[in-house]
């Protein structure tokens, strides 16, 4: 599921709080707060590069918490982006904020303005957790707000972290749990980064946080895409988008520019793993029929999977075939 977002940044514009793993600048890479006429500007622009497909995209407001922002602000970037959905250039709004800035009034204001979906970053449902990373909301209150948006007749969207302070694998997966009982829309999974100018980054530089290794966090949020999918929540988004910025100040954490390809991957391996335990299919050569789309997954980077499997004496093949549902594989001996 790929979205095609006209995407502005309203970076740490709003949020009340700090939490331990923010650094808006360096997560996106934008210091200047975007007004009006450029909001016009890159949807003229998204016009152009996307011609009728833009009549699928949505104009997105990202990197802050939009529903926190000075009330005249907002308004202001919702008026400048409302006249490309009225008249259909574009399919809708869509916006990222705080659980505890959603009540009836700021969902009437965007249902005004045209905003379609309604990201809240959750990133953890236990209040233990919560606390400890400075969120400043409980789980009950997404639990209220996803409520409150559901009920008012918008696309709910949900963000979780894994690796945060004081969570575990456990906790997450606890967490994904809650998350698919309040029926978003869809999901996206943040693997935490540790960042310079951050509690997290000063508490990774004194030994006193350990993030996640990126195999320990490939393992997990594998496992947790295929959870969401076989809850029939697509997951649109799993890492932060690559930026000089957040390679510059990274100072621990599971960053990769295709973790979500290495995340595939992992899931294609446990399947292949799976099927050639439950078929009892002896060590020795062995045929793998995968979608085309899904090959290079299959393989993995740098042969992975095919070196994993040699490793336990599988010597594999993989066959390309349209048949096969993506994400999915079909197994033989010989």
């Amino acid at each position: 599921m790929r979205h095609a977002n006209v995407a502005l940044f309203v970076p740490n514009n709003g949020c009340p709080h700090a939490c331990s793993f923010c650094n808006q600048h360096t997560i996106t890479g934008v210091e200047k707060q975007p007004e009006a006429a450029d909001v016009r500007a890159a949807a003229e622009t998204a016009l152009k590069s996307l011609g009728e497909k833009s009549k699928d995209a949505e104009i997105a407001f990202f990197g802050g918490s939009f529903t926190a922002i000075k009330r005249s602000y907002m308004v202001s970037l919702l008026e400048a982006a409302w006249p490309y959905v009225k008249d259909g250039r574009f399919a809708g709004i869509r916006i990222s904020t705080r659980p505890d800035y959603i009540d009836d009034e700021i969902l009437s204001i965007l249902k005004h303005y045209g905003v379609t979906t309604i990201e809240l970053g959750a990133q953890s449902m236990d209040d233990r957790v919560l606390a400890l990373n400075g969120r400043g909301h409980t789980a009950e209150q997404v639990e209220e707000a996803s409520g409150l948006i559901r009920a008012a007749g918008f696309s709910l969207g949900l963000q979780m972290m894994t690796g945060l302070m004081g969570d575990t694998d456990d906790g997450a997966r606890a967490t994904a749990e809650k998350i698919a009982d309040l029926s978003p829309d869809c999901v996206r999974i943040y693997p935490t980064i540790a960042l310079r100018g951050t509690v997290l980054g000063e508490a990774c530089e004194r030994g006193k946080y350990r993030p996640q290794t990126l195999e320990e966090a490939v393992e997990l949020c594998a496992e947790l895409l295929g959870f969401f999918e076989s809850r029939g929540i697509p997951v649109i988004r799993l890492g932060l988008h690559a930026s000089p910025e957040l390679e510059r100040n990274r100072i621990g954490g599971p960053w990769h520019p295709a973790f979500r390809e290495l995340c595939e991957s992992r899931r294609l391996l446990r399947k292949m793993e799976l099927e050639l335990k439950k078929e009892k299919i002896p060590a020795g050569r062995v045929k793998i029929l995968v979608n085309p789309k899904c090959l290079s997954q299959a393989i993995g980077q740098n042969k992975e999977n095919i070196c994993k499997l040699a490793a336990v004496g599988y010597d594999v093949s993989f066959y390309p075939d349209v048949s096969v549902p993506r994400s999915d594989i079909a197994i033989s001996a010989g």
